[in-house]
């Protein structure tokens, strides 16, 4: 459909449009954008996202990868690519359907399935690309991200020779997420002493009309040193003693400040032509409104984000769940399903809850009106009444959930009632008995929700944010129905995710609630939510029976001391329910992002008698490496890397963090795990002794593998076991070949490989050694 060939440039394009292509190679050309790659893909019958962002991402001409897209397709690959490639080039997507009638027509245009828009954001965020609103916002963001440093966060100043539009601008500032920077007294102090004696003195920084082009250069420099500052935007609009092109080349020589990003408007059309192409070809950003460049601003903080997230190192948190435990889990699951019931009882709710370590309320089931009133003089008054049941959503409308019940007269009373609500409805085969509460006074807590739910393309979807003011039965009436649940006025303060997670992702989904903000200002920390959500993950992947799960109240205790502290996390309810017990295991949905791999997990003894632990890598294990990779010699590093690699570089936190965060279906590190003597008022320290990772090549069915071991650890059968882990993991993932390249003086390393069953053959060319493993 194009009627011309599109520029040369950074950009590799992707349209799942050829129409909406053609336009924007047309608007290219205007606007001087230039392409590595221009792709339109149609229907996607043999070939996806997953596919073309791994080939962007591997060519070397391409520095942003910019998406037009109307559906995902197969979510897990585009997930899995999009998430390795965004760690070296920005990925940018504009997603149509946003709206349900935009959805709707989507699914006429493509014959793709309605895909929910929120989880669609929240994907996009855990893999680290960044989502806009408009092609114009697709295009002008590239640019920006190739011409600008990312800024560390949202603070933005302002100055301006105009105050009209330095006030839309904080407008748009605001509104789109981002925050005005609060200037140090220092920087004030600076600008006091050349601005003019009536300029604003606070950002946005507003010098009036008569600004002469110096005030431009004085403040960008003093800007450029403030540490409040993550960005800068300069506004200009023509006026009687204002003169754009020399301002322009006034600003010019701070076109590239250390991580801050500067944006400029340069208002009107023929006037400030000049000044604003200068900008341009001196790398900064130019647009015609301010509130345009704030909304590239607040792109760019966002995107530094979610790029932060996937470098971040988490918290150790031990979810290690006892075996017996997760036996009674699938046993509670099994038993259910084999009578044909999908809704557990609250009791079931909160065992299985209880099991994965979310912390509940003291709750008792009991079956008599005298257990009762035990019970409720044990937990002591007044007491809270629950009926349990696995056939009735809406308790309350039932009277199914009594508060402040004060005394033993009132529990026989209410129980009888109970019984006889439930005996009428149901019959008396029906009835599982009550639950007693401690009536908790939470005036000083807050109540928020979690839960979990199924999402048609990418699984298990978790959720967390501020209990909703509407009745709690209300709520577990309709939680199941995704569409009606993510629409509702009432849940706008919730945040999604994809399990599992670990605390660092735990803490990003709380941070993108309302109630975050109040939490904080109400001194509470987010540790132990970011816990409670990281274990409710590992159980929404470890059970893929489960459909849904609803949890509210789940209240956060303040510490209730002035200087903070420790929030406890505690939860007061709790329903799920299971998958349709005539559906296949094999048909029972996957996570989007694969589990950790726990089957791979197995002791091993060296052979100085000591045990250790072999299991795959994980994200936590970052400060272990750095350890271990200083227990390393030259030589080690040398036939493990074929070069020379000094310490600082081998352990940098983005390498680390990129060896330690691995995406299971594309590669598989292992690690050998010792455990240390602590002394006796401390927890057992930990050490690692050796590496060896399968990572798996274009090429269908290859993998590699590689094995570093402690020099200390060297000759105690790490390489021989870790080497044949690595086959049997590549046999079990599918995998036709295993290869690997060895330097000819890694003798050590050559004689296990053919113990095993490698076939080795030596290129004169590459001066390397090829090993082979047919599977």
């Amino acid at each position: 459909f194009a009627g011309s060939l599109p520029r040369k440039g950074g950009i590799g394009f992707v349209s799942q449009s050829g129409a909406l292509g053609t336009a924007v190679l047309d608007w290219s050309i205007r606007e001087n954008f230039g392409f590595s790659a221009f792709v339109s893909l149609g229907s996607m019958l043999d070939v996806g996202w997953g596919e073309l962002i791994d080939y962007l991402g591997a060519d070397s001409h391409t520095q942003s990868i910019v998406l037009y897209m109307e559906t995902v397709g197969d979510a897990r690959a585009f997930f899995s690519a999009a998430r390795q490639v965004a760690l070296d080039k920005p990925i940018i997507i504009l997603k149509a359907g946003r709206s349900a009638e935009g959805a709707q027509a989507a699914e006429r245009h493509t014959g793709a399935e309605l895909e929910n828009d929120a989880v669609l954001d929240a994907a996009f965020r855990r893999a680290g690309a960044l989502r806009v609103d408009t092609i114009a916002d697709l295009f002008h963001i590239a640019e920006v991200l190739a011409k600008q440093p990312r800024p560390k966060g949202p603070r933005l100043a302002i100055l301006t020779n105009a105050g009209g539009p330095g006030v839309l601008a904080t407008d748009a500032l605001v509104r789109y997420g981002g925050a005005l920077a609060e200037l140090s007294g220092d920087t004030l102090a600076q600008l006091d002493g050349f601005l003019p004696l009536h300029w604003s003195h606070a950002n946005p920084i507003d010098f009036l009309g008569d600004a002469e082009p110096a005030l431009y250069a004085k403040t960008l420099d003093v800007l450029a040193h403030d540490t409040q500052t993550d960005g800068v935007l300069a506004i200009l609009t023509p006026q009687a003693m204002t003169d754009p092109t020399a301002s322009a080349e006034a600003v010019k020589p701070f076109a590239q400040m250390r991580n801050k990003a500067l944006l400029a408007a340069w208002m009107g059309g023929a006037e400030v032509e000049v000044g604003a192409n200068i900008l341009r070809n001196a790398g900064v950003p130019v647009f015609a409104y301010p509130d345009h460049a704030v909304r590239m601003f607040n792109y760019l903080w966002r995107y530094s984000e979610n790029v932060r997230a996937l470098y971040e190192t988490p918290a150790p948190l031990d979810l290690e769940v006892d075996d017996a435990a997760r036996a009674r889990v699938q046993e509670m699951i099994e038993r259910a399903l084999a009578a044909k019931r999908t809704l557990l009882t609250e009791k079931e709710s909160q065992e299985i809850l209880a099991a994965y370590g979310i912390p509940f309320v003291e709750t008792r089931l009991v079956t008599t009106a005298t257990q009762a009133v035990h019970a409720a003089d044990a937990l002591g008054y007044p007491v809270v009444m629950k009926l349990n049941t696995d056939q009735i959503l809406r308790k309350r409308e039932y009277d199914g959930v009594i508060l402040n019940i004060t005394s033993a007269n009132n529990v026989r009373a209410t129980f009888r009632a109970v019984k006889n609500t439930v005996t009428n409805l149901l019959g008396k085969e029906k009835f599982r008995g009550v639950l007693l509460q401690p009536m908790l006074n939470l005036r000083d807590g807050y109540a928020l929700h979690m839960g979990s739910m199924f999402d048609a393309q990418f699984g298990p979807v978790l959720r967390f944010g501020a209990e909703p003011r509407s009745a709690p039965t209300d709520v577990l009436d309709r939680r199941f129905d995704e569409t009606t649940l993510l629409r509702d006025a009432r849940f706008r303060d919730d945040a999604l995710g994809l399990p599992s997670l670990n605390t660092t992702q735990a803490r990003r989904m709380i941070e993108n609630t309302r109630v975050y903000k109040i939490l904080r200002q109400a001194k509470m920390d987010t540790q132990a939510l970011e816990q409670v959500l990281a274990r409710f993950s590992q159980l929404v992947v470890e059970q893929p029976r489960i459909k849904a799960i609803e949890i509210h109240p789940l209240v956060a205790l303040p510490p209730f001391t002035e200087t903070g502290g420790a929030t406890q996390a505690l939860a007061l309810d709790a329903r799920i329910m299971l998958h349709d017990p005539a559906l296949a295991t094999q048909a029972l949905p996957r996570p989007v992002i694969r589990p950790y791999p726990k089957q791979y997990v197995t002791p091993f003894q060296l052979r100085d008698g000591s045990p250790v632990l072999i299991r795959p890598i994980r994200s936590e294990d970052e400060a272990l490496l750095i350890h271990f990779h200083e227990k390393l010699s030259e030589q080690s590093v040398y036939l493990r890397y074929f070069h020379a690699l000094n310490l600082s570089q081998r352990i940098a936190h983005e390498r680390l963090a990129r060896i330690a965060t691995n995406d299971y279906d594309r590669e598989i590190a292992l690690v050998v795990e010792r455990e240390l003597p602590a002394a006796a008022d401390q927890t057992a320290a930990r050490e690692l002794l050796a590496v060896a990772r399968l990572s798996r090549l274009q090429k269908i069915g290859d993998a590699e593998f590689a094995i570093l071991i402690r020099d200390d650890m060297q000759k105690q059968g790490l390489g021989t076991t870790l080497l044949a882990q690595l086959i049997e993991i590549g046999r079990a993932e599918g995998l036709q070949r295993i290869i690997g390249e060895i330097l000819p003086e890694n003798t050590g390393m050559k004689r296990v490989a053919e113990k095993l069953g490698f076939k080795l053959s030596y290129d004169i060319e590459e001066g390397l050694t090829h090993a082979v493993f047919e599977l």
